[in-house]
């Protein structure tokens, strides 16, 4: 039984695991707060060590054909476009594997004309010969469309379902293969079944109340880690930024909040990756790296082409499905649209020193495939 058929099921969250997830997202005082921190930390160290796993997200496109109303790439909005070639692509990587990374995720909108399994499987395998964890956050697809990305070479996938809050999906989700809410949320088997060794998934906080998001979400997890126990799960709680369309979050999610459900997962589930991104602050990222965070982005760029200017020569509007050339002005640099701001802009050299003085190690690599090699 899939997941999304599981989810139907009002006796998902008897498990004594939700159960317990549950007690802990209830008001806590500040001292039980300070205790759940303590015990969180204490788990993070004994499953992860004193380590800090880095990656950075490359976006490969913002081209999209779903009508999504929070998300920068939206259909309708009218923002600068662009997909990159894949020479391209390595020297966004090539940029990337400088600075330090060995663990990149590749990013793109739903497109099929222009992400396609193919286009995906010659980037991969450009990347691989020095990157050697490579990770996908694309449109969901079949199971055989995945399987020549993992012969070429990746090895992770993120998608994140936005919401669990099955109405409010289908009010924000208004045209394209997004609407379907189901085949996004079984999109994780789908990748496990093609052999995904990494699976991430996350909710967008902000577009429904947090609690009810958080419960989804561990049952997620909960799910993955008993069906698809072969993969690590690692798990993010982004919240909604600024970007085009002017969307605002529904509800709030405290920093307090955020807290709070980073360490119920932390206590409920002790070896699943936590995922944090510069999408928070700075100030915050370094409260939060102790309490059971261990992985995060750094000096990211949400847009094609961020780290080099690559691509800058194809930037383009799209109107009705259509390409619309835009003539810069002599001396203007153009550079496709991000898909939103970030909050935290400190290179990744940066951040690995302020790690350190944390009393944690920044890895860059934890994988090569000759560790799988028979």
């Amino acid at each position: 039984m899939s997941f999304s058929e599981t989810f139907r099921d009002s006796a998902l969250r008897s498990s004594r695991v939700l159960q317990r997830f549950a007690s802990l997202l209830r008001p806590q005082s500040g001292p039980a707060l300070e205790m759940m921190a303590a015990e969180a930390e204490q788990l993070t160290r004994q499953n992860f060590g004193r380590t800090m796993r880095l990656f950075a997200p490359l976006y490969l496109s913002n081209e999209c054909v779903n009508i999504c109303k929070y998300c920068g790439f939206s259909r309708d909005n009218p923002i600068l476009r662009v997909t990159l070639a894949v020479d391209q692509v390595e020297a966004e990587a090539r940029h990337l594997h400088a600075q330090g990374f060995r663990n990149i995720l590749l990013v793109a909108g739903e497109h099929p004309k222009f992400v396609s399994g193919d286009y995906l499987a010659r980037c991969i395998e450009r990347l691989r010969t020095f990157v050697p964890a490579i990770s996908l956050e694309v449109g969901p697809m079949e199971t055989a469309e995945y399987e020549p990305t993992v012969r070429a070479g990746a090895e992770g996938l993120v998608v994140y379902q936005e919401t669990y809050d099955r109405a409010v999906y289908a009010e924000l989700h208004t045209a394209g293969p997004k609407k379907d809410f189901d085949w996004r949320l079984d999109c994780p088997e789908r990748a496990y079944a093609a052999g995904f060794r990494r699976l991430g998934i996350g909710a967008l906080f902000g577009l429904a109340p947090w609690e009810e998001e958080a419960m989804s979400l561990a049952a997620h997890v909960d799910y993955l880690l008993r069906h698809c126990w072969k993969a690590s799960v690692t798990v993010s709680l982004p919240r909604l930024r600024p970007a085009a369309g002017q969307f605002q979050p529904r509800h709030d999610f405290s920093d307090r909040a955020l807290v709070q459900v980073i360490l119920a997962l932390r206590l409920c589930f002790p070896q699943v990756g936590i995922v944090l991104s510069t999408r928070e602050t700075a100030e915050l990222r370094d409260r939060l790296v102790r309490l059971g965070v261990t992985m995060m982005s750094a000096g990211s760029h949400t847009e094609p082409g961020g780290y080099t200017g690559a691509g800058s020569e194809s930037v383009h509007q799209t109107q009705k499905g259509k390409a619309i050339p835009v003539i810069a002005s002599e001396g203007e640099h153009l550079l496709a649209t991000e898909q939103f701001s970030i909050a935290d802009e400190r290179s990744p050299s940066v951040m690995a020193a302020r790690l350190r003085e944390l009393g944690l190690e920044p890895v860059w690599k934890d994988w090569d495939a000759a560790l799988a090699a028979h």
